[in-house]
């Protein structure tokens, strides 16, 4: 049986006649592609190219193989673009896990693109303040807070992404600015129900809020819930400081970050889909279109710019 492999690098050995230009356009070293060359000679028992200060010259049988070679390649080639073609067509559905504020104000714009690019595709996006079950079937592809630690799944990590502590002018007129994490005892707050938090990853206070250092009676909240979305919107209006995503805060103008250097909180996002999902063309092609987007909004994600750029549809 013939390697593909083997039939490409004839193939540019023998278009380009020369071993430096076609190890260029693979990709290899010299000496690798000579030995390459060779050893498909000796797979074959014949000798394909004759040898020598002006080139690389096919001899009679590697006449007889480029024709079969070329051929392939055409085959090759034309089974490219009709795959192409059908992935331009793709239809069906694709359920989407995500949490709540990433979902809602990352995936969500990013996805009109793909939307457009691939009108067959109908997307569910599930934006929710819990993690989504692929074991039982939720959904096809989750995105995830931390690693998921089920058997039977392809697990990739997406993205990194900062948070920092945030309040509004208005709560700052009011109660003041914190300058030092001791200060926190006397403030309000605005964070998770403890005993509903769907992640440890999202424990995001309990370190900053120790007794030891912000004191006795402790902090107090003014508001508490499930949601990042509620928190955000929290804060916007002054009810208290809250640690939320840059992605989230810094798109506006309306919440600042305080304590920049004490609070230093750094997640990260997690892909995955059951194995026979993934193998799923329209799937693939979101993993692959969602890897790509985040990675050209990796300075939205961690604080270091204000807009979400969006791919072209």
């Amino acid at each position: 049986m013939l390697d593909w492999q083997d039939i490409q690098i004839f193939l540019e050995v023998a278009r380009s006649q020369r071993l430096i230009d076609a190890a260029r356009r693979l990709g290899l070293d010299h000496s690798t592609l000579s030995r390459r060359t060779r050893r498909f000679e000796q797979k074959l028992n014949t000798q394909l190219f004759e040898r020598s200060t002006h080139g690389y010259h096919l001899t009679e049988a590697g006449q007889q193989l480029l024709a079969h070679a070329e051929e392939m390649a055409r085959h090759a080639f034309e089974a490219g673009e009709s795959l192409a073609d059908k992935n331009r067509q793709l239809s069906g559905q694709i359920r989407l896990g995500v949490t709540e504020g990433f979902g809602t104000w990352v995936i969500a714009p990013l996805l009109a693109a793909f939307c457009e690019r691939h009108p067959g595709i109908t997307l569910d996006l599930l934006a929710l303040p819990r993690v989504v079950n692929l074991s039982r079937h939720e959904a096809d592809l989750a995105i995830t807070v931390e690693r998921p630690a089920s058997q039977g799944l392809v697990i990739s990590r997406l993205c990194d992404y900062r948070l920092r502590l945030y309040g509004s002018e208005s709560y700052f007129r009011r109660h003041g600015r914190p300058t030092r994490l001791d200060e926190l005892g006397q403030h309000r707050l605005i964070g998770y129900v403890d005993d509903l938090i769907f992640s440890e990853q999202l424990s995001y206070l309990d370190p900053l809020l120790d007794p030891a250092v912000v004191g006795q009676p402790g902090p107090h909240f003014s508001i508490r819930s499930t949601s990042v979305t509620t928190q955000h919107a929290a804060a916007l209006q002054g009810a208290g400081l809250a640690v939320l995503p840059c992605f989230m805060a810094e798109t506006g103008d309306r919440l600042e970050s305080v304590l920049n250097d004490d609070v230093k909180i750094v997640r990260q996002f997690w892909i995955t889909s059951r194995q026979e999902q993934r193998r799923l063309a329209r799937v693939r092609l979101l993993w692959d279109f969602l890897r790509e987007a985040l990675e050209a909004n990796r300075a939205l994600l961690m604080g270091e710019a204000r807009e979400l750029v969006l791919p072209s549809a």
